[in-house]
This record gives C-alpha cells, structure tokens and sequence, in this order.
C-alpha cells in the first residue's frame, strides 16, 4: 500500500513539475521514457525487487542503466523500453546487439565496483512498458532476455 501511494504522490509531483516548467519539457518521446522507467520501478518494488540504481552510469562510459534492482542473491540489470501503443514489433525488439553489448560494459563496471572479492550472481532482464492513454499500465518483464556473451543465453559471470 505504501508503495502505492509512493507512487501517486511521484506521479502528482511530476505533472506538476512539467506544469510549471513547461518551457524546459523534455521531447515527448523521452518524457514518455521517464514514465516509463518510473513505473518499472514501482512494478519491481510491487513484485519483491530491491531496487538500487536508477539510470546508472559510470561517467566516463558512454549509456546507462536503467535499473539495477536485487532479487534475492540476484543483481538484475533491467532496460525498460516504453511504447503508448501495441505496435506489430514488442517493445523488447529495440534492443539491438549494440545496446547489450552497452548494457553488458556497463554491468561489468558495475560489479567491479562492489565490496567483495566474488561477484554476486547477474541477469540481464528487458521489461516492456506499455502506456496506452485511457488504459491500465501492461507490463511485460523477461528474466534472463540475453546472457553475458551473444553466443549462450543465461551464462554466468
């Protein structure tokens, strides 16, 4: 319930936030974003997730991570991809080779950077946010959508 109202309360800040600078809004696609990675966030919350990082990035390589969240002994890197509408190619689709193999550098600075000498166990996860006006939020969330290397799914680091 808490993260509920959390969330509400966000959501109310936000459009008032965009009211009241509405000279300095972001593009529309990227404000759609913005929603987008704030509901994954609370979707996460919902579901047992810790979440830890939000839009992470290392400063001195290029992308970031959108979330970076715990489930359990699992550190879970999650790109969120947000559509207002269900087109014929899925949200998840727009993660090319390019943007994992970001994903994937940026992960392992990540995981350099934690106390301890053994790294945690990690998944790559994609979550599809949909936001279709007038409709209840869908969320599509894959476990494990690609691994460390191209060549096999769901290996280890």
């Amino acid at each position: 319930m808490r993260i509920g109202c959390t969330e509400r309360a966000l959501a109310c800040l936000g459009w008032l936030a965009r009211y009241r600078s509405a000279a300095d809004a972001l593009p529309a696609h990227l404000a759609i974003g913005v929603d987008g990675e704030t509901a994954a966030y609370f979707q996460l919350r919902r579901t047992g997730y810790v979440v830890v990082g939000h839009r992470w990035s290392s400063g001195d390589l290029p992308g970031d991570i959108d979330l970076i969240a715990w489930q359990g002994s699992m550190l879970c890197f999650v790109e969120v991809k947000t559509r207002t509408a269900r087109d014929a190619t899925p949200a998840q689709a727009a993660i090319d080779a390019h943007k994992r193999d970001t994903l994937r550098r940026l992960a392992r600075r990540y995981v350099r950077q934690l106390p301890g000498k053994a790294a945690p166990p990690v998944r790559f996860d994609v979550m599809s946010v949909y936001l279709a006006p007038g409709k209840k939020r869908e969320f599509e969330h894959f476990e494990g959508a690609f691994g460390w290397s191209e060549g096999r799914e769901r290996d280890s680091r």
